[in-house]
């Protein structure tokens, strides 16, 4: 892989400096404002989904589907980007790579405008970085965090795979202590909470504070693209599910890929176009940007 040495000392630099640049995003370069603003103003967005009706008289088949899109005004008030996972490394160098062309490239930018225009942004890491940050909303207790009911079906050791169960396990892989000593996961240092933006840790607390607030448009972006995008409780489809309209920002994300996938990035694109499948959407940031403007 091209620059492995610049990625290297990048993480050189994050291992020494994370919490300056902690204490600096916090301080605020940018105006903050209080949880729960009145956002005034619209934004005016063309979102994209896979349309898979044909057009009367078409065949209908597969290959004569395609893409379509709305046209959408929407308060500012109802509208939040949600961050998802914006850590600041990646265990796979070349998953890495690409994150951090797309938070330095499309993210950084996008974010700064979300700013100028008052913009809703909501940080949603792990419950485990969430909760210990001063800006964690701290709807839901810690304790309710750490420990979610679970049914006594499938038993523990299955869930588990210990005890009887044990032969089930994937084997231990001789470099997971290697992963394990990496720095342990936190923002990364040039998407930090400004004071006054939001830190969730689950998507019930997610669901709460936009309750609290009228918001009923997301629009999420961060990694990785085919998994905590996809899975995570405050991910698209477990929000989608909860009623919400939901925006994937397709160019401010990217997934973790195979040796088959790698080249044409086709998890990344599969996993776009599963939530344009099956009734959420998709848009770029520079037409976030154009639609503050538009609205």
């Amino acid at each position: 892989m091209k620059n492995r040495g610049k990625i290297f000392s990048r993480r050189q630099f994050l291992k020494r400096n994370s919490q300056v640049a902690s204490a600096l995003a916090l301080a605020g370069a940018l105006p903050s404002s209080a949880f729960g603003q009145a956002k005034p103003g619209t934004l005016h967005v063309k979102p994209r989904y896979h349309r898979w009706h044909v057009d009367p008289g078409v065949k209908w088949v597969e290959t004569n589907t395609g893409y379509a899109t709305l046209d959408w005004r929407i308060p500012l008030s109802q509208c939040a980007i949600v961050l998802v996972d914006v850590w600041q490394r990646h265990y796979l160098l070349d998953t890495e790579a690409r994150g951090e062309m797309v938070i330095n490239e499309k993210l950084v930018p996008l974010i700064s405008k979300c700013r100028e225009a008052n913009m809703n942004i909501i940080h949603a890491p792990s419950p485990e970085v969430a909760t210990k940050h001063p800006n964690w909303v701290n709807l839901i207790s810690r304790v309710s965090h750490q420990s979610a009911t679970q049914d006594e079906w499938p038993p523990k050791d299955f869930r588990n795979l210990t005890g009887d169960f044990k032969a089930y396990k994937r084997p231990h892989e001789p470099r997971e202590k290697e992963r394990q000593e990496l720095p342990a996961l936190t923002f990364h240092p040039k998407i930090q909470p400004l004071s006054g933006e939001p830190v969730v840790a689950s998507g019930e607390e997610l669901h709460r504070y936009c309750k609290n607030n009228g918001i009923l448009f997301l629009f999420f972006a961060g990694f990785n693209t085919n998994a905590c995008i996809l899975s995570r409780d405050y991910g698209t489809i477990q929000m989608s599910n909860r009623g919400y309209q939901i925006v994937l920002i397709r160019d401010c994300t990217t997934g973790m890929e195979s040796a088959e996938t790698q080249p044409t990035l086709s998890q990344t694109r599969g996993a776009v176009l599963l939530l344009e499948m099956f009734g959420q959407y998709s848009i770029t940031s520079d037409e976030i940007v154009r639609g503050f403007s538009a609205g």
